[in-house]
């Protein structure tokens, strides 16, 4: 049996980087003292900024990146796993990556995620985003066995894509996320359903740190940050705005409990897609 403290923060991030930090240190140190050794952040930590001119002008290398530097810094002072949901990472060819960063106790980076799945859409409210335009999509999944859990990274538009999270799953992930900048619109309907579907289907905790808000370059995000158990229930959430930090206690013996109830990750199988083109009666 393993139990931890699990916190999610949720932040209302602006443009600029330096802020940001200040915000996620303030919040990370927070959740910390109330025993969280797993902390997670939202995607897009580190600037939340639609305009690419702006946002370019902002970035650095993930060696220079002041969210890393902080970050890095504050998983060392506290003795925690310090999860970035995400953050604008400078890359070649002037493109951008959607990076989540896992931080070690020492401070060391021991795993890196890319966004794999582009929010590319056209909402009905006249919404429209093409990721794709500006950011490298990433190419590999990412699971990261800690001392105390499996946990498998994903980000935002990723809990969309079910495949990524049971693969996770299959590999016996004990806790699945996706820390989300989630577009209000779409999070009124889609969000609680797509959070708790995961879990449920993969029997393990899912956790997500979200933005909040109406944020400086007009977009407006969800909130809700949340945890859910392996049974599909929300133990802890935020609410619809501001900074605030969530904590819940992770138990894997929850996950293995699950699993055993339900086993379905045993009881997949193989299939084969047969199409018919039906035809009318007066056809026949």
């Amino acid at each position: 049996m393993t139990r931890f403290k699990a916190a999610a923060v949720q932040m209302h991030s602006g443009v600029d980087p330096e802020k940001n930090a200040e915000t996620l240190s303030r919040l990370v140190r927070d959740a910390a003292r109330h025993g969280a050794t797993y902390i997670q952040t939202p995607e897009m930590t580190g600037a939340v900024q639609k305009n690419r001119a702006g946002l370019m002008a902002v970035l650095k290398p993930e060696a220079e990146d002041i969210i890393v530097r902080t970050s890095a810094a504050l998983a060392r002072e506290f003795g925690i796993h310090l999860h970035i949901g995400s953050t604008a990472i400078a890359v070649e060819n002037g493109m951008i990556a959607n990076r989540g960063l896992l931080f070690a106790p020492n401070g060391s980076i021991l795993a890196r995620y890319d966004k794999i799945h582009m929010f590319d859409v056209d909402l009905d409210n006249g919404e429209s985003w093409r990721e794709s335009a500006v950011y490298r999509p990433g190419e590999k999944a990412v699971l990261a066995r800690l001392p105390f859990a499996a946990i498998g990274l994903g980000i935002c538009y990723d809990v969309r894509f079910p495949d990524l999270f049971n693969a996770y799953g299959l590999a016996g992930a004990d806790v699945l996320t996706a820390p989300a900048a989630f577009t209000r619109q779409t999070g009124l309907t889609h969000w609680h359903v797509l959070q708790r579907a995961r879990a449920i289907e993969n029997g393990a905790y899912m956790i997500s740190a979200a933005q909040a808000g109406l944020h400086e370059d007009g977009r407006e995000t969800f909130g809700h940050s949340m945890i859910v158990d392996p049974w599909g229930r929300i133990i802890a959430e935020a609410g619809d705005e501001g900074e605030t930090v969530i904590i819940a206690e992770v138990d894997t013996d929850q996950v293995k409990a699950a699993r055993q109830k339900v086993p379905n990750l045993k009881n997949i199988r193989s299939f084969t897609l047969n199409e018919i083109e039906a035809r009318s009666l007066s056809e026949a």
